[in-house]
């Protein structure tokens, strides 16, 4: 029994003469974000300038992270009487913000691709 292979060669050709602007800004925007895109670079820095306010704790609200946010609230109370302990606190609480706003992005990225 002998079988017959058939090669067909299709041109991919589809008019590509031209350069669209808009795939090209694409790109860009692309390589320059990491891929992540506009809002996965921007929400670190978010997270990041809302945990400068001070008392509030709104960088971890703002990860959607009400009960840390709420016990480092109450927890603040005892520590401004004891003035040394309280700035330890604020600024974890600034980069805690934006470790996990950075984590977020780097898993919904990792989910996606």
């Amino acid at each position: 029994m002998s079988s017959e292979f058939v090669v067909e060669i299709v041109d991919d050709d589809d008019d590509d003469s031209g350069v669209n602007p808009i795939r090209v800004v694409k790109v860009i925007w692309y390589e320059i974000s990491g891929g992540i895109g506009p809002w996965g670079a921007l929400r670190p820095i978010i997270a990041f300038l809302l945990a400068l306010v001070p008392f509030l704790f709104i960088g971890q609200h703002f990860n959607r992270q009400h009960r840390k946010a709420a016990g480092w609230f109450a927890v603040q109370f005892p520590l401004l009487l004891t003035v040394l302990l309280w700035p330890v606190l604020y600024l974890w609480s600034i980069g805690d913000a934006w470790w996990v706003s950075s984590n977020i992005v780097a898993r919904s990225e990792t989910i996606i691709s």
